[in-house]
C-alpha cells in the first residue's frame, strides 16, 4: 500500500497550484491548523494521496479534513464525494468534511466538531498506527 509515497509529479504539481488558488475557507482553516496551532498536530494542505488531493491531511491521527463549496451538492459531486471517501476508509483514514459557509460563519462550531473528532482519533492511536504504516508501505496488509 506504499501508493502515497509514490511521487507522481503531475499530482504533486497540481496540488501546488491548488495551494495558491484556495478559498476563503481553505485559508482560514490553514491559518487555525498550521504550525501545529490546533491540539499540536501537524496537519499538511493539498496533500496528495493517490488518486486524490485532500485539503487537509494529519498523519499523525489518520484523519483527511475536506471542505465543501456548494458545488459539493450537485448529485455528480455528492456522488463522487462518496466514492472518494469510500477509498479514503479503505486506507484507514476518517473523513470529515465541513461546508465553505460554515467554516466562514461558524468558525468555533467547526472547530469544536473538529476537537471532538481528533480528541477520540488520538484516544484511538494504537489502531490508527497500524493503518498508518500500511499507508506508509511498511509492514504486509492482511
Amino acid at each position: 500500500m506504499g501508493e502515497e509515497n509514490e511521487k507522481d509529479p503531475q499530482l504533486l504539481e497540481f496540488a501546488k497550484s491548488m495551494r495558491h488558488t484556495a478559498t476563503d475557507a481553505e485559508n482560514l482553516m490553514w491559518q487555525l491548523l498550521r504550525a501545529k496551532r490546533f491540539m499540536n498536530l501537524k496537519f499538511r494542505r493539498q496533500h496528495v494521496i493517490k488518486p486524490y488531493i485532500v485539503d487537509f491531511y494529519c498523519h499523525e491521527i489518520g484523519l483527511v479534513i475536506e471542505l465543501d463549496g456548494s458545488q459539493h451538492a450537485m448529485d455528480d459531486a455528492v456522488e463522487y464525494d462518496v466514492e472518494r471517501t469510500k477509498f479514503l476508509e479503505a486506507l484507514g483514514l476518517t473523513v470529515v468534511r465541513y461546508w465553505n459557509h460554515d467554516v466562514l460563519e461558524r468558525t468555533d462550531g467547526v472547530l469544536e466538531d473538529l476537537w471532538q473528532v481528533c480528541v477520540e482519533l488520538k484516544n484511538t492511536s494504537p489502531l490508527r498506527s497500524s493503518a498508518a504504516h500500511l499507508l506508509k508501505g511498511e509492514g504486509t496488509p492482511l
